[in-house]
């Protein structure tokens, strides 16, 4: 899948080393077409949490910086602000990514390409965004107690491994997903 070409670059940014190894021990064969995959379900369970990633992680940077142009708050809240507007764009890429997935596999036409794609990714989105929020509420109001600034080096560190607290919520997540063929293994 093309798709996937743009899944392991942007798993890396978030994950650096972790997504290169990922990517020449059971990634590659997805992005060659043809080939052999010889993946064990874990390991296609984990691709699958990382394509949903890829799209979360999109949104989020994305997001962000809409955020830091042009901020405003929920219940006083600038984060919880940022949150919403995380969530959206973070599902929007997500449905992208499925969509371009789903529709090739499955030999969809468009509107029911898009209904599977949403079916797909919600859950796994909404799993992944959990981990990340939960993680950076942490960071913010125990551990700093006060907005950790944007354009920061600490922030961004902080949401790489918000990322990953993602990745740990999604994974049952995808699994079951995967499991019962809502979402396709990749």
């Amino acid at each position: 899948m093309w798709i996937m070409d743009i899944v392991w670059p942007v798993t890396a940014l978030w994950s650096g080393p972790l997504a290169l190894w990922a990517y020449f021990r059971f990634g590659r064969n997805a992005t060659r077409p043809n080939a052999e995959r010889a993946e064990s379900f874990p390991e296609a369970v984990a691709v699958a949490a990382s394509h949903c990633g890829a799209g979360c992680t999109l949104g989020d940077i994305a997001a962000e910086w809409i955020h830091v142009l042009w901020p405003f708050t929920i219940a006083g809240v600038a984060m919880f602000g940022a949150w919403s507007l995380d969530y959206v764009l973070a599902l929007m890429f997500g449905i992208a990514f499925q969509y371009f997935t789903i529709v090739p596999m499955r030999h969809l036409p468009p509107g029911k390409g898009l209904v599977q794609a949403l079916k797909a990714d919600f859950f796994s989105l909404t799993a992944w965004q959990v981990g990340m929020y939960g993680w950076m509420a942490l960071m913010r109001f125990v551990v700093f107690r006060a907005p950790i600034p944007k354009p920061s080096p600490v922030f961004w560190f902080l949401m790489q491994i918000a990322m990953a607290a993602g990745l740990l919520t999604a994974y049952p997540v995808n699994w079951w997903l995967v499991r019962s063929g809502v979402k396709e293994k990749m």
